[in-house]
C-alpha cells in the first residue's frame, strides 16, 4: 500500500473534494500541517496535504503522535493473548497482574472502558509532565481509582489502558513496545510505527487562540503510560492497519478476532461526544453510516482513523496542533465523500457451485408462531432469516462445520441456530435459541412449545 492503486484510482473531482476537505480543515482549524490518506479495498488510492509552509507539505511518510490511537495496538495485543488461551476476557486483571487497586475488574471492561476507573491520573496532567511522577501503577491510579461501579457505564480511562499494557508485559515478560513491535508491527509491515519519533517527522506545535502565532508543545515520553498513547507513525502506516482491522491477518489476529473488536462493547452515555464502544475501537454513527476507528490526541499532535465496513474504506488524517481541527471528524468526512462519490461496487451475485450440497429444503417460509419468515440461503454457506413483510428481528448466520448456523447480526448475534430433523430426514422444524419455527403457524406435527389445540384453527361463533 506505499504505492497508490491505479486499478481502485479515485475520479479527478474526488480527489479536488479530497484536497479541498483537508484545505478547509487546515485553514480553518489554523493548524501548521495536516496530512491525510484513503484506502479502498486495502488499498492506499489518495494521500494529500496542507501546510502553512509553502512548497513543503508533509507526505504519507511523515511521522505524526498519534495518542490515543495507541490503545487500539494494545487492544489487539490483548487479543492475541486471548486467542492463544493465556487469558479469558471474563477474567479479572488480579488473575493475571496481580497487586493493583483494580484487581477485581475485567479484562473485558477495561478494553471497553467499563471498569469504572477515573478518566486520568491523579496530579499534575499526565500528557504534558514527566513520566517520572508516574513511575508505577500505584502512582497511575492513585489512591481512588475508580468514579463508577465496574460494569455500569463507560467512562473512558486512560489508566484503564495502562494497566493493560502491564498486563501485556506480564504475560510476555518483554516491555510491551518489544512486544508490540515483534507482534504486530513487523508482521504488518508497520515499519514507520514507533514509540520515539523518527525522522522524517512533525514537531507539535500549540495556535494562541486570539491571534496566529504558535509555540511549541514538549514531547514527553509517557513511560508505564505508553501503551494509552505513546505511538508515533505516518498515514501511509495507518492506511494499512486500518485495513488488517477490516480484514485481520493470521499472523497477527484472525478476521473473527477483528470483527470481535469491531462489536459493540459500551454505550456511551447521552450527552458524550462517543457514540459507543467496542474492544480497542470506537463506534460512531456519521450520517447513517456505520463507522469504526479511533481518534487521539496529545499536546501538539491530533490524530483519526477511521473506516467504514460497508463501504471497504479507511481514512487517516493526522495534524501537528493541540486544538483547533477536529482529525475524526475531517477522517469520517473523508470517507463519505469517496462513498457518496464513488460508491462501492457490489460484489458480483454468484450462485451455488454444482459440486456444494445445497440444503433447499429448508429455504423459503418458516413460522415462529403466526409471524412469517423467509429464510434464504446464499452462495458462501450463509444464510438470512428475516420477517416477510413486516417488521421484526432479523439477522444473518454463518455456516459452522457441525451443520448449524451461528448468528452474527441483531437480536440473534451469537444464537445457534439448528434444522432439526425427522427420522426420514426430512426437516421438522428450526430450534434458534428456543425458539421454535415450523412450516406452518403452530404446526400440530412439530413440537411447539405450550403444544396447539387439538382443535385447529376456526372460526368465531
Amino acid at each position: 500500500m506505499d504505492a497508490l492503486s491505479e486499478d481502485l484510482e479515485l475520479l479527478p473531482s474526488t480527489r479536488r473534494a479530497l484536497r479541498h476537505r483537508i484545505a478547509v480543515a487546515q485553514s480553518e482549524g489554523r493548524t501548521p500541517s495536516l496530512v491525510a490518506a484513503v484506502s479502498r479495498g486495502g488499498e492506499l488510492v489518495w494521500e494529500g496535504s496542507a501546510t502553512s509552509v509553502a512548497g513543503h507539505g508533509p507526505d504519507g511518510d511523515v511521522q505524526y503522535r498519534i495518542g490515543s490511537i495507541t490503545k487500539t495496538f494494545t487492544a489487539v495485543l490483548v487479543l492475541r493473548l486471548r486467542d492463544e488461551g493465556l487469558l479469558d476476557l471474563s477474567d479479572p486483571l488480579g488473575r493475571h497482574l496481580p497487586g493493583t487497586a483494580a484487581d477485581g475488574v475485567t479484562i473485558a471492561q477495561l478494553l471497553a472502558h467499563t471498569g469504572g476507573l477515573a478518566a486520568e491520573t491523579p496530579g499534575e496532567w499526565w500528557e504534558r509532565s514527566s513520566a517520572a511522577l508516574r513511575p508505577g501503577l500505584d502512582e497511575v491510579l492513585g489512591e481512588e481509582p475508580f468514579r463508577h461501579a465496574p460494569g455500569r457505564v463507560f467512562h473512558y480511562s486512560n489508566p484503564g489502558y495502562t494497566l493493560l499494557g502491564s498486563l501485556v508485559e506480564a504475560l510476555r515478560g518483554k516491555p510491551w513496545e518489544e512486544v508490540l513491535r515483534a507482534e504486530v508491527l513487523e508482521p504488518l509491515g508497520l515499519d514507520r510505527t514507533s514509540g520515539e519519533p523518527r525522522a522524517p517527522h512533525a514537531g507539535g506545535w500549540a495556535v494562541h487562540p486570539w491571534a496566529d502565532l504558535m509555540t511549541p508543545e514538549p514531547a514527553e515520553d509517557l513511560g508505564v503510560m505508553a501503551s494509552a498513547g505513546q505511538l508515533w507513525s505516518t498515514p501511509r502506516d495507518l492506511a494499512r492497519f486500518a485495513d488488517f482491522l477490516l480484514r485481520g491477518d493470521e499472523r497477527v489476529l484472525s478476521a473473527a478476532s477483528v470483527r470481535e473488536m469491531r462489536a459493540p462493547a459500551a454505550t456511551a452515555a447521552p450527552g458524550t461526544v462517543e457514540g459507543g464502544y467496542g474492544l480497542g475501537l470506537q463506534l460512531s454513527d456519521v450520517g447513517g453510516r456505520r463507522l469504526v476507528g479511533h481518534g487521539g490526541s496529545l499536546p501538539g499532535f491530533v490524530a483519526g482513523l477511521w473506516l467504514s465496513e460497508d463501504e471497504d474504506l479507511a481514512a487517516v488524517v493526522l495534524s501537528n496542533c493541540t486544538s483547533g481541527v477536529s482529525a475524526s471528524t475531517v477522517a469520517t468526512d473523508l470517507i463519505g465523500i469517496v462513498a457518496d462519490a464513488e460508491p462501492r461496487f457490489p460484489e458480483p451475485w454468484r450462485p451455488f457451485r454444482a459440486s456444494e450440497a445445497v440444503p433447499l429444503e429448508l429455504a423459503g417460509l418458516w413460522y415462529w408462531g403466526t409471524a412469517a419468515h423467509v429464510l434464504r440461503l446464499r452462495a458462501d454457506g450463509s444464510l438470512e432469516l428475516a420477517p416477510a413483510g413486516t417488521s421484526g428481528r432479523a439477522a444473518r448466520f454463518r455456516a459452522e462445520p457441525d451443520g448449524s448456523w451461528t448468528g452474527l447480526t441483531g437480536y440473534y448475534a451469537g444464537e445457534t441456530l439448528r434444522a432439526v430433523r425427522r427420522g426420514d430426514g426430512t426437516p421438522s422444524h428450526l430450534d434458534l435459541g428456543s425458539f421454535v419455527f415450523t412450516r406452518e403457524p403452530y404446526d400440530p406435527e412439530a413440537p411447539v412449545p405450550g403444544g396447539t389445540d387439538p382443535q385447529g384453527w376456526r372460526g368465531i361463533g
